[in-house]
This record gives C-alpha cells, sequence and structure tokens, in this order.
C-alpha cells in the first residue's frame, strides 16, 4: 500500500507537466490500494492564493483524482519550527550571513578561478564574537543544513541505481533570512509524517533527491522509494514553458477537451505503451508499471491530443454523455459521435437535425432534387430508409455516386460533409426532407 503525495504550489494554474506527475502518483495508489494525498507547497505565504489552490482541486477533480486527504504547509509551521531546532541541535543546521551580492561575488571569484562555485562554508568559521557583531549590523542570518560530503547512493524506479556526492554540492538555505523556509525542510518533514513511501516527481528533482535523503537521516525518519520522471517537451523538442497558458488543466477544460483524453496522453506519455484513448482508469490502473517510463524526454503535442480528444468520443456510449449534452437522445449520439473533435461540436448537429438550415441546391441539380423528393418512402423510417430512397431514385434518375449523393447531402444538411445520411435521415424526418428537398 503506498502512499503518495502530489505537492503543488498555489501560485498559479497547474499544466499537463503538473497533471503528468500527478496522475502517475494516482495511478501507483490505486495499483496499490495505497493513498493518494494532496498537499499545498504554500510556504510562499505572499505568493499563495486560496483561488489557486481551489483551481487546482477543482482541475483534478475533473481529472477524476480524489485524494484522500488535503494538507497545507501553511498550517503546519509549528511542524518546521520544531524540526529546524532539532537540526540546531544536532549542528546539521548553521547561521549564515552573507548577502546576496556576496555570495554573488564569491561565485564569480570561483568561475573566475575554475572553481566549481559552491558555498565554501565560511559561515562556520564564525566566532561567537563575529555573528554578534554581524547581528549588531543588523545582519539576520540564513540558516544551511550541513551535508555530509558523502556519496548519497538509492535506487531510482525510473532511472536506476543513483549516486551523488553531496561534496560537489552547495550546502542547502533551507531558512531564509525573514526567517520563511524554502521547498526543502517542509517538503521532508511532511513525508516523514505521513509516512510517505514513495515520491513520483519529474528529473528536474533528482539533485534534491540527495539533499533530501540526507535531511531525512538527520532528523531520524524513513527514507522514501524515489521515481523521477522524464520532463515534457515539445514536438518541436523545446521546452513547454513558453506555452504553459494554453496548455494550463483549466485551458483545456475550457476548451472543451475530455478529462480521460488528457489522463490518457499524461499517463501513456513516454511509456512503452501506445497512446490511445482510455474511456476510464481501469486500464490504465492494470497497466501501470513505473518501469514502463521512460528516460528520454516525453514529446507533447496539442495536435496528438486534440486527435486522441476525437477518438475518446468516437467510442464514448450514450450514457457517458447524456447527462453533459442535455439534449438528443441515443440515436443521435450514435448518429454524430464519429464526427465530432469536441463534445460541444454535437450542438452544430443537433440545429441541423431540428432546426431551421439553408439547404444547397446548385442550379443544375434542383430539378433531380425536387424528383427525388417525389421518392420519398412513407414512415416510418429506419437504418434502411436512406438505401431504400436513393436505390430508388437512382433507378429513376440514372445518376450514381458522388453526382447522386451529393447534391442529397447538400439539400437535407447544408454541407457536403457529416455523419452518415442512414442515420441522420430518420432523426431529420420526412416533413423537413420534404421541406429541405423543395
Amino acid at each position: 500500500m503506498a502512499i503518495l503525495r502530489f505537492a503543488p504550489s498555489p501560485t498559479g494554474r497547474i499544466h499537463i507537466g503538473n497533471a503528468r506527475t500527478a496522475i502517475l502518483n494516482w495511478l501507483m495508489a490505486q495499483k496499490t490500494g495505497g493513498q493518494f494525498i494532496l498537499r499545498y507547497d504554500d510556504t510562499d505565504v505572499a505568493r499563495s492564493k486560496t483561488e489557486h489552490a481551489e483551481a487546482i482541486a477543482a482541475d483534478l477533480d475533473w481529472l477524476g483524482i480524489k485524494p484522500a486527504r488535503v494538507e497545507y504547509q501553511s498550517k503546519r509551521f509549528d511542524k518546521y519550527h520544531a524540526a529546524a531546532e532539532k537540526l540546531r541541535a544536532s549542528g546539521h543546521l548553521y547561521a549564515c550571513y552573507e548577502s546576496a551580492d556576496e555570495l554573488d561575488r564569491r561565485r564569480k571569484r570561483q568561475l573566475a578561478r575554475h572553481q566549481p562555485p559552491i558555498y565554501d562554508r565560511a559561515a562556520l568559521r564564525l566566532t561567537a564574537g563575529d555573528r554578534a557583531m554581524l547581528e549588531a549590523e543588523g545582519r539576520k542570518p540564513h540558516w544551511r543544513f550541513k551535508l555530509d560530503h558523502a556519496t548519497v547512493e538509492w535506487t531510482d524506479l525510473i532511472r536506476g541505481s543513483q549516486h551523488i556526492d553531496t561534496a560537489t554540492l552547495s550546502d542547502p538555505v533551507l531558512i531564509r533570512e525573514d526567517g520563511s523556509y524554502l521547498y526543502t525542510l517542509p517538503s521532508v518533514v511532511d513525508d516523514i509524517e505521513f509516512g510517505i513511501t514513495h515520491v513520483i516527481r519529474g528529473e528536474d528533482h533528482v539533485v534534491n533527491a540527495a539533499v533530501q535523503i540526507e535531511i531525512t537521516r538527520a532528523l531520524g525518519g524513513t527514507i522514501p522509494a524515489y521515481a523521477h520522471h522524464s520532463l515534457l517537451i515539445g514536438s518541436d523538442g523545446a521546452g513547454l514553458s513558453k506555452r504553459l497558458g494554453s496548455l494550463s488543466i483549466g485551458a483545456m477544460r475550457e476548451n472543451g477537451l475530455e478529462a480521460m483524453a488528457v489522463v490518457s496522453i499524461a499517463a501513456l506519455l513516454g511509456t512503452s505503451d501506445s497512446i490511445h484513448p482510455c474511456a476510464d482508469y481501469t486500464e490504465l490502473v492494470e497497466g501501470f508499471d513505473l518501469a514502463k517510463l521512460s528516460r528520454a524526454p516525453a514529446r507533447f503535442d496539442e495536435a496528438e491530443l486534440n486527435h486522441l480528444n476525437a477518438k475518446l468520443l468516437h467510442m464514448l456510449p450514450w450514457n457517458a454523455v447524456r447527462n453533459r449534452l442535455g439534449y438528443g437522445r441515443e440515436a443521435f449520439w450514435l448518429a454524430v459521435r464519429g464526427n465530432l473533435e469536441k463534445l460541444s461540436d454535437a450542438r452544430a448537429w443537433h440545429e441541423i437535425i431540428t432546426g431551421k438550415i439553408t439547404p444547397v441546391i446548385a442550379a443544375e441539380d434542383r430539378s433531380f432534387v425536387s424528383d427525388a423528393a417525389t421518392s420519398l418512402p412513407a414512415e416510418p423510417w429506419d437504418s434502411t430508409t436512406w438505401k431504400t430512397w436513393t436505390d430508388a431514385v437512382k433507378l429513376a434518375s440514372g445518376r450514381k455516386g458522388k453526382q447522386l449523393f451529393m447534391p442529397l447531402r447538400l439539400a437535407l444538411t447544408g454541407l457536403d460533409h457529416g455523419p452518415e445520411l442512414a442515420a441522420l435521415l430518420p432523426l431529420i424526418g420526412r416533413q423537413k426532407a420534404m421541406d429541405r428537398l423543395a
């Protein structure tokens, strides 16, 4: 029973990349009969907004993700204060007084000398008197975690054996000068307290894993299993950052895409499985395996998503859409679904069937269409009526193929494309068909 968390910062809307991480965590929770926790990383109180948290919750709900519990880091500062005191007492957390400008100049000097730009632990050489003097000048410390400068090893469930020598890293700042926390410490504290067994997230956090493993050990916690998936790139091989507005889950929902189309592409991208539409989570849960995920960047193509959305609609039964449509009958849905890219497209076909249209009848076809009207069979009509009628028209007119069918389609629907007329004709009805042909 895996316990997993999705930890967005409520500073904006989540996009397809975030959704992919959430979906992978959700699938593992479902696969193992475990628990999915939604944890808002909102320690940045100034930038975190309630409306963003509500939007994230709405997006996850639309995607079919139902958290077992919801947590807010902004309500847990007492836990982080206690952890920080424990690290100070054990010598793992130490005060530093350098300004951002001073650190920047130091990094530039290191680079000029062809040295790695990592923090040199100068603060550890300060005496109590030095610290008192700096504080008397009005300086407030930021607090760094003292890394072990050893090789941290773990088996990543996607990337395999990993090792990072923390001597190559700067001691990370865990607490800013104003007392606010950066991401790292609250995340570790929460993972320990919530009993997180697996952390599934993007590969941009691989180095963070080594740091978090050391902090977890220092706090006496259990180290979770890590799985770092590849990041999404565009179909052109470039990153998605410039197009995140259109790729937000909220925008996809507002644009009329199906939730399971988004879920399907997010879950299957970068795996050994083919990308195909799944009507619900059942197939995805049954087939879920982190071993299927490739380390290569996964290419996300909006055109592929739109195509997948259409394929999903084409396979959906009436019961899956009837409450969302609010109009039509099962026969209508079965007739038009194969011509839809988005569910909202069905409205236009409903208007064509039930409303008033402008028939399109070329001058050279007027006599043909008028004569065809006289051959319309008596009702009731069914799926065989179209063939019965066109067979009679063909025999009477001598027309066949496109010359026969296209003028009738244009007269009956006003369009030169669309669903099979064998399915549409009974929905249009004899009287409406007569009026349009006339």
